[in-house]
């Protein structure tokens, strides 16, 4: 043979370094997982926000009257309590259904969201010449506007040591 011949075959220098580039492509395959995962967690609470606050303007928008007399009103939210039982005898009143309204909002804040808190307050009432019982043909019935805030809990997208929880708000303005 003469003295260049070919070289046959993989040096173990070249098997490692194809296998230190392909763990280097795991390692970063495993890092956008967990980024996927931590960010469709974040995507899933938000979508449980904008649905606990659509389902608590449409109770309102379904008791003007309750709405009229601040019965929804509160700083407070989620409130503990048991729900008043309503039937053919003994009917709920406005106040009555508010109030069972904010209690059973107040229990799916605290299942669905992590540390969930909410306040509403609805304005307008007090307007010269406001007449609620004028306005129940009116669409919109309700003559003032309401602004809702949710605050949750949500883990930080970085590493162990940074992955604080750190708090959401959610803020709308809305006319029931």
């Amino acid at each position: 043979m003469d003295g260049h011949s070919k070289q046959r075959g993989v040096s173990l220098i070249e098997v490692l370094v194809a296998v230190f580039v392909f763990s280097v492509g795991l390692v970063g395959m495993a890092g956008l997982m967990v980024m996927a995962a931590r960010s469709s967690q974040s995507a899933y609470l938000r979508t449980q926000v904008a649905f606990l606050a659509n389902n608590m303007a449409e109770r309102m928008r379904a008791n003007p009257i309750g709405v009229w007399s601040g019965s929804y009103n509160g700083n407070g939210y989620p409130i503990n309590g048991s729900a008043m039982a309503c039937d053919a005898v003994k009917p709920c009143g406005p106040v009555d259904v508010a109030s069972r309204d904010k209690l059973l909002w107040s229990q799916l804040l605290g299942s669905q969201l992590p540390g969930a808190s909410a306040t509403i307050q609805c304005k307008g009432m007090s307007e010269v010449g406001f007449n609620p019982v004028s306005r129940l043909g009116r669409r919109p019935p309700y003559g003032g506007s309401c602004a809702m805030s949710v605050t949750w809990v949500e883990r930080g997208a970085g590493d162990r040591e940074h992955a604080s929880a750190a708090k959401q708000v959610f803020t709308w303005a809305f006319q029931p």
